[in-house]
C-alpha cells in the first residue's frame, strides 16, 4: 500500500513527496479512513509509528479553507517538546495548504501567545495548562473547535492533566469529533474514553509491550553508578558507532551527575535535558542532538514518549525504569522509520525486579552480556547506593519522649484575672465611677421629675 491508495488531495501528496514518503506506516493506513469519517477515535499503537501523520493526514485533507478567527482543531499534547514538534510536522504537511498554526505552552511569555491567538488560527497545538489560562483569559475561543486531538494521553494523565482536561471538555463545544492516540490502555484512560467519546472506533496496531523487530536489545549487569560510567565510556568510545546516542536515567539529580561526568569525559559531546531546566534550554539541547552537533544526550522520562529525532542509533537506559511501559517508550526513540535500532540496559542487583518485569511484559528474554575485563568495577558508591545505617541503641541520643516541649512559662498576675461577666463589669464601673448616663441626653431632666 502507498500513500496514492489513501484518498489524499494534490497538496498533500506534494508535501509528501517533498518529504520522501511513499509508503504509509500501519497505524497511518489504518486511522485515515476512520478519522475521515467524522467518527470518535480510540488509536493503541506504539511510540515511533507515526501517529502525528495518522490523525493529521485526513484532518488536513477535510480542512477547508476558512477567514474566521477561531480554531476549528485543538491538538492537546502533554509537553512543550512535543508541542514544536507536532506543529512542525504540520507545517511540513501544510507546506502546499493555506492554514494558520499555532503551538502554545507554558513556560513562556503568555501575552505573546495571546498576541498570536488574536491574529486568528485554524489549528491550535497546546499543553493542557496553557490551553486553559488562554480560554479563560477569553483572548481564545473554543466554540468553533470541530475536532479535538488528544496525542499521548497516558502520559498526559500519568502528569496529572485530568482535571485541566475536565475544564477544557466543559468549555468545548458538544458537537466534536474526538479522536485519541495513546501507546498504553490504562484504567485511566479507558473512564476517559467512557465519559466523553461516543462509541468509537478502535484501532489497535501492536499491543503495548511487543518489542520492536528492527530493535536489538541488550543487558548488562552493574553493581553501581561508578561501574556504570566506566562500562558507558567503554561503549562511547566508539564514536563511529555510538554517532547519536540516547541516555535515559531515572531522576533529575542524576541526569546533572551524569552529564557531568561525560562532559568531562567527552568534552563538548553531550547535552541535557530536564524539567528543571528551561524552555529555551530544554529546545536547545534537543536541536543540538538533533542537528549532530552533540552525539550524546542524557534525558530523564520527560523525553520517553513522542519525541522524534531521526537516525539515533542507540539508546542507553542507565537506570533501568520501574514501570516496564517506560522502557518500550525509550528504546522506541530508535530503531525508528524501520530503521535498525539497539537498546541496552544497565541493571543493578536492586534493579533486577523491574528488569525481570519488563521482559515479561514483552515476553522475551534480553540477551545479557558480560562485563568487559578491561572495565574497572568501582567500590565507590553514591549517596543513594549507600546502606542506611540504623541505630540499635545509643544511650546518649535523645528519645522522642524525653525530647522537649513547647516552651512554657508562668503567667504574670495581672493575666491571671477571670472574665467573671456582668457583676465584674459592675465593679468596675464602681471603681472608675463611669458615667451613668452611658450617653443619655435626657438623663438629668427625668432625675428632676423625680425629685
Amino acid at each position: 500500500m502507498t500513500f496514492q491508495d489513501l484518498n489524499l488531495n494534490t497538496p498533500l501528496y506534494n508535501a509528501l513527496e517533498d518529504l520522501g514518503f511513499t509508503t504509509p506506516t500501519p497505524v497511518q493506513a489504518e486511522s485515515f479512513s476512520v478519522v475521515a469519517s467524522g467518527k470518535d477515535v480510540v488509536g493503541i499503537a506504539q511510540t515511533g509509528t507515526g501517529k502525528t501523520f495518522a490523525y493529521m493526514l485526513p484532518i488536513l485533507r477535510n480542512l477547508k479553507y476558512s477567514r474566521q478567527d477561531n480554531p476549528r482543531v485543538l491538538v492537546l499534547v502533554p509537553t512543550r517538546e512535543l508541542v514544536v514538534q507536532v506543529v512542525n510536522e504540520i507545517e511540513k504537511l501544510s507546506k502546499y495548504i493555506n492554514n494558520r498554526v499555532l503551538g502554545v505552552y507554558g513556560g513562556t511569555n503568555i501575552n505573546t501567545q495571546k498576541q498570536a491567538v488574536a491574529q486568528g488560527q485554524d489549528i491550535i497545538v497546546a499543553t493542557p495548562g496553557r490551553l486553559y489560562d488562554l480560554a479563560v483569559s477569553r483572548v481564545l475561543q473554543l466554540k468553533s473547535i470541530q475536532k479535538l486531538v488528544i496525542d499521548e494521553v497516558d502520559v498526559m494523565l500519568d502528569l496529572g492533566f485530568r482535571h485541566q482536561l475536565m475544564n477544557i471538555f466543559d468549555i468545548l463545544p458538544e458537537r466534536r469529533q474526538n479522536i485519541m492516540f495513546s501507546a498504553t490502555m490504562t484504567k485511566d484512560v479507558d473512564d476517559l474514553i467512557s465519559d466523553f467519546f461516543v462509541n468509537p472506533t478502535k484501532v489497535s496496531i501492536a499491543v503495548s509491550g511487543t518489542p520492536l523487530e528492527n530493535i536489538k536489545q541488550l543487558r548488562y549487569d552493574v553493581p553501581n553508578f561508578y561501574t556504570k560510567v566506566n562500562l558507558l565510556e567503554n561503549l562511547l568510545q566508539n564514536e563511529d558507532e555510538f554517532s547519536r546516542v540516547l541516555i535515559f536515567v531515572a531522576y533529575k539529580k542524576m541526569a546533572d551527575r551524569l552529564f557531568d561526568k561525560l562532559e568531562a569525559l567527552f568534552p563538548n559531546q553531550t547535552c541535557v535535558i530536564h524539567s528543571n531546566k528551561t524552555q529555551n534550554y530544554r529546545l536547545r539541547s534537543i536541536e543540538q542532538f538533533r542537528e549532530g552537533e552533540h552525539r550524546l544526550l542524557v534525558a530523564t522520562d520527560v523525553m520517553a514518549r513522542g519525541l522524534d529525532i531521526d537516525d539515533v542509533t542507540h539508546v542507553i537506559n542507565f537506570d533501568t525504569p520501574d514501570y516496564p511501559e517506560n522502557y518500550m517508550h525509550r528504546i522506541g526513540r530508535t530503531g525508528r522509520a524501520e530503521k535498525e535500532g539497539v537498546a541496552i540496559l544497565f541493571s543493578t542487583e536492586k534493579e533486577q525486579e523491574a528488569c525481570q518485569r519488563i521482559e515479561e511484559l514483552m515476553d522475551m528474554t534480553i540477551e545479557t552480556l558480560n562485563i568487559p575485563d578491561t572495565i574497572e568495577i568501582s567500590k565507590e558508591l553514591i549517596e543513594e547506593e549507600r546502606p542506611q545505617i540504623k541505630e540499635h541503641y545509643n544511650p546518649t541520643k535523645r528519645r522522642d519522649e524525653d525530647a522537649p516541649g513547647p516552651a512554657f512559662h508562668e503567667k504574670k498576675e495581672k493575666n491571671k484575672k477571670e472574665n467573671l461577666g456582668g457583676s465584674y463589669r459592675l465593679e468596675i464601673a464602681k471603681k472608675y465611677k463611669k458615667p451613668k448616663t452611658r450617653g443619655d441626653k435626657n438623663y438629668n431632666r427625668r432625675n428632676k421629675r423625680r425629685k
